[in-house]
């Protein structure tokens, strides 16, 4: 995690890297699944920032699943770009963490994708949702409080389609 204010009222910055020579496809571009890659070493950043991270099943037997994704490539990046994963959490109950992220230039500061995520706090004995500890809870909700004022991207919680006329036949 490189953010150092967790209940700033600004995103958080997850992850900073450069895009790899193994993450290029034949298009010359970053493959989609490795967008996934650098989406989850943003969760792992925010997730070790707020104690649910690398060290938290040994350190108290639970941990998070994803739940469910969405993913937007807006713009190519390419190989050897400077990028940073900005974070924010959207909402959060007693058992899940719904979170945006954005890859973004890190020189030129342009969107090259997004990642909307829901995680679900697990019991790792049981393998079973449970609820976040306490202290854990009080992070996520008070970060949630923080970046309550920030507006909401507009492609959080939107749903994939051909989008056609109404009058226009497939």
């Amino acid at each position: 995690m490189i953010s150092t204010d967790l209940f700033g009222p600004d995103m958080l910055i997850s992850y900073r890297g450069h895009i790899a020579p193994e993450w290029i496809d034949f298009n010359g571009h970053v493959n989609v699944g490795y967008y996934i890659v650098a989406f989850n070493l943003g969760s792992l950043g925010f997730l070790d920032a707020v104690g649910l991270g690398r060290t938290y099943p040994a350190r108290r037997g639970g941990s998070t699943f994803a739940l469910e994704m969405h993913a937007t490539y807006d713009r190519e990046i390419h190989l050897n770009d400077p990028f940073e994963l900005h974070t924010r959490v959207l909402d959060c109950d007693s058992k899940r963490i719904h979170m945006y992220h954005e890859m973004r230039h890190a020189d030129e500061g342009w969107l090259a994708a997004t990642n909307e995520i829901i995680t679900m706090h697990i019991n790792m004995e049981t393998r079973r949702s449970a609820p976040f500890p306490d202290d854990i809870f009080k992070t996520l909700d008070g970060i949630r409080r923080a970046q309550a004022n920030l507006p909401i991207p507009s492609g959080v919680g939107r749903t994939i389609a051909i989008r056609r006329p109404r009058h226009a036949a497939p």
